[in-house]
């Protein structure tokens, strides 16, 4: 199980703060730029993160790790949020929006992507150590080539070039995931 697994079960089964503030330090900015994305403003994004996890924290009950993974379950309530955000002013949904939510994520669905991440995770193990680092620090935890460099003290020129090569060596394992 991941560790926002983990911590979801903490929220729901003993309401534990700790567990609630890891998740929410997790996923707001994550959830903030998939708001963004959507269309809606920087401040809106922040009130649509807020009501979602607000969501999140008093709907916990409902979470179930034999159904959706905890990211695609929160990743639904926002975007049911955003659609509830552009409808009420009467805003045109974007494209990738326009269909209407469904109450439960497609399970067919669900466990395509669960495959395909655990393919990915099995892809970024094969990888040179030193490529899944700069990989997963760039693109899991979300920092610039810069914030790397200064945490690393790597030139910014090698960190560059793992991330290339590290990405060259993952759509080759991945492959099979995008043929039919």
């Amino acid at each position: 199980m991941s560790e926002q697994t983990l911590w979801m079960i903490a929220v729901r089964d003993s309401r534990d703060r700790a567990a609630f503030a890891a998740l929410f330090d997790f996923f707001a900015p994550r959830l903030k730029h998939f708001v963004m994305r959507g269309g809606i403003g920087s401040g809106q994004a922040e009130e649509v993160v807020q009501e979602v996890m607000l969501t999140v924290w008093r709907k916990a009950a409902m979470f179930d790790p034999e159904r959706a993974q905890v990211a695609s379950w929160i990743y639904q309530i926002a975007r049911n949020r955003q659609i509830d955000k552009m409808r009420r002013e009467n805003r045109p949904l974007p494209e990738a929006l326009a269909h209407e939510p469904d109450s439960e994520p497609d399970a067919g669905q669900v466990i395509a992507l669960e495959q395909e991440a655990a393919q990915l995770k099995q892809a970024l193990s094969r990888l040179k150590p030193e490529q899944r680092e700069m990989i997963e620090k760039a693109y899991l935890g979300e920092l610039t080539h810069q914030q790397i460099k200064h945490q690393t003290g790597l030139p910014l020129g090698t960190i560059k070039s793992r991330i290339r090569l590290g990405l060259d060596r993952l759509r080759h394992e991945l492959k099979s995931i995008r043929e039919p």
